[in-house]
């Protein structure tokens, strides 16, 4: 997945030409804290509602006001990690997607990030999760992988997360069986440390879109 394809159209650029009050108006509308400055196509910058609100006067084109533009973007070809990178380090819940020619294509907020991290995460599909603590050294995909295929189950997605001053590590595993006490009997075979397990279509996706909120909450965007 790359960053032209996460785009969400519900966002829509604003120019220098546009009043403070337009602007506040369309974040409002489409709860942004951020929008995005546009003229003749071209990315200019990221403007917040804190620069808006600061304004000398609001019903004034922002054009010529003293406003100070963040100028994050990534450009349309790179990878969804990448974008995440961006967000995640610079705390803002909209990214701007330009050309090489610095042509504004649109821009990805959290929603459409959540919608590839379904995709992503293998969520519509029927299956359970499998969520092991391990030493990093211990981390081997290959034997994961063979442990699962032992059991006639294939892994649907895998992410890993590595605990904050720690050698620990979670991998989480979706696999295409929702009948998943076989596997986890296997895994404690070798010694696995299991942290939690999911069977349930429902428990799953709530589990996945718990995560995202605890992500966005740190991010506090």
């Amino acid at each position: 997945m790359i960053a032209k394809q996460l785009i969400n159209p519900s966002v829509v650029p604003l120019s220098p030409a546009d009043t403070g009050s337009e602007y506040l108006y369309h974040m409002d509308e489409n709860k942004l804290y951020f929008i995005p400055v546009v003229e003749q196509n071209k990315y200019i910058g990221l403007l917040s509602e804190d620069e808006i609100f600061n304004l000398v006067d609001p019903d004034e084109p922002v054009r010529g006001q003293k406003i100070t533009l963040k100028n994050p973007s990534v450009k349309d070809y790179q990878h969804v990690f990448e974008v995440i990178r961006v967000m995640a380090e610079l705390k803002i819940s909209v990214l701007p997607v330009v050309s090489e020619k610095n042509i504004y294509l649109g821009s990805i907020t959290p929603d459409s990030l959540l919608g590839w991290l379904g995709d992503y995460a293998a969520v519509a599909l029927p299956g359970g999760i499998i969520v092991l603590e391990l030493n990093q050294n211990d981390y081997v995909i290959s034997q994961i992988a063979q442990i699962v295929e032992s059991q006639d189950a294939k892994i649907l997605s895998l992410y890993v997360a590595f605990e904050k001053d720690s050698t620990k590590m979670e991998v989480t595993l979706k696999v295409n069986k929702t009948e998943i006490q076989p596997l986890i009997q296997t895994f404690n075979r070798y010694n696995y440390i299991i942290k939690a397990t999911y069977s349930e279509d429902l428990q799953m996706l709530d589990d996945l879109r718990d995560r995202y909120n605890a992500l966005m909450n740190y991010l506090n965007i």
